[in-house]
């Protein structure tokens, strides 16, 4: 017979503290607490099925008692006189809360999880955070945020898309992959299983046109070369921060967020470059700026406001937004066409010319009318220009041959045309 462990009582079990497992002897027998090198403490039933010997976690300690441990012990020695085997019950349990899970888990819950976890966790910008959430909100959950992700389809991933993907195809594109990331993270977690039905090659390459192709044909409307003077001029006819903003953001052929986000101590007026850190750029790299004499002057008359960081504060010193700059843009059309002229219009599209499209008229003008090299017009902005090894290599930015291209640039739109 072996020897029995001498029943314990709760003070006792309380007191034990040495790493190990520690008989605690009563009925039934078999139980005993056990405590690792950390101190950490749980139950651990030790009991014969058929066969088998089985050793079967009952809890930690002290959330469940010594009686407690002691009935669910007692509980399970029950199930195996009635031939039940309490550990592959657990193992059908879990299954079953798994596929329970897994069809309660919607999409939307999933990205909150996914959100929190990944996002937040890994991007820096707080732009690119914010509108991962609000491009899945406005796009994806109307159609799939209640779906299980167990159930999504193609044709769930493609209600999504498809009314989005020819007229807004770059935005479309990032809710393709966002919405892959989110499954992709699903699949992982056993949420779901199979194929990922928002994955692109092989998959909805065979259903979408490409997105380059698409994308070449949705530009973003831009203002016309032999236009663009009449319209510069104009745009500095307006007072108003915003309007210099938007002559800024013209002179040196940068993006809206780029200008929105400019601060003074990132300006070195006096060599005339804009410094923009990698944290607000589209790429992650730092980004030099040469400044045109037009653009130093337009910095030397704005006003610093105190406690103010920014170039071109809204009215409440903070941020300006986008929404402002696009505003002063749809002011000049709209005082053209009131006018009874067209306006300004995209000469491919004719829909009326946006600020991100005055990228495209300098990237036509230095294509067009100028003979710089390819890759200085594209590093004016910020483009990648080679391959990964290449930029690997290369030190410079071609910064000081880029300033004659900016004073060239600067130059040609405000040469008079009309009138």
């Amino acid at each position: 017979m072996p020897k029995q462990a001498k029943e314990l009582k709760a003070i006792q079990v309380k007191r034990l503290s040495g790493p190990g497992r520690h008989a605690v002897g009563g009925t039934p027998a078999g139980l005993s607490l056990n405590i690792t090198e950390t101190g950490a403490r749980s139950w651990i039933f030790r009991v014969t099925v058929g066969r088998n010997r089985r050793h079967i976690g009952l809890g930690p300690y002290p959330e469940v008692s010594l009686a407690e441990a002691r009935e669910k012990a007692l509980d399970m020695k029950r199930k195996i006189s009635a031939g039940i085997d309490p550990v592959e019950e657990r193992q059908v349990e879990r299954a079953a809360l798994a596929v329970e899970q897994r069809q309660r888990t919607t999409f939307e819950d999933a990205f909150e999880r996914y959100y929190e976890e990944k996002v937040q966790g890994e991007l820096k910008n707080a732009k690119h955070i914010k509108q991962w959430r609000s491009t899945l909100t406005t796009y994806a959950f109307p159609v799939i945020g209640n779906k299980a992700v167990a159930t999504i389809t193609v044709e769930d991933i493609l209600a999504v898309l498809r009314p989005i993907w020819s007229t807004k195809n770059e935005t479309a594109s990032r809710v393709r992959q966002r919405i892959e990331a989110v499954l992709d993270w699903s699949k992982v977690m056993g949420l779901c299983e199979g194929e990922n039905p928002a994955r692109w090659k092989g998959n909805l390459q065979q259903i979408l046109p490409s997105p380059n192709k698409v994308q070449k044909e949705n530009r973003y409307p831009a203002v016309a070369l032999d236009e663009i003077a009449d319209w510069f001029r104009l745009l500095r006819e307006r007072d108003g921060i915003a309007a210099r903003a938007l002559e800024f953001l013209t002179l040196t052929a940068a993006r809206s967020g780029e200008i929105r986000g400019a601060l003074w101590d990132e300006i070195d007026l006096a060599n005339g470059i804009w410094t923009i850190p990698a944290d607000r750029m589209k790429a992650g790299r730092e980004h030099r700026v040469p400044l045109s004499s037009a653009a130093v002057e337009l910095l030397t008359t704005q006003p610093k406001l105190l406690g103010c960081p920014f170039i071109f504060p809204s009215p409440k010193n903070g941020q300006m937004s986008d929404m402002t700059i696009s505003a002063v843009m749809r002011r000049i059309q709209a005082a053209e066409e009131k006018g009874g002229r067209p306006g300004f219009l995209d000469p491919r599209s004719r829909r009326p010319a946006v600020p991100h499209g005055l990228r495209s008229s300098f990237r036509d003008w230095s294509a067009e009318r100028t003979n710089y090299p390819r890759d200085m017009a594209e590093m004016a902005l910020a483009h990648n220009v080679g391959s990964d090894v290449e930029r690997a290599y290369r030190r410079g930015d071609m910064v000081e041959k880029r300033r004659g291209m900016m004073e060239e640039w600067a130059r040609f739109i405000s040469t008079k045309k009309r009138l």
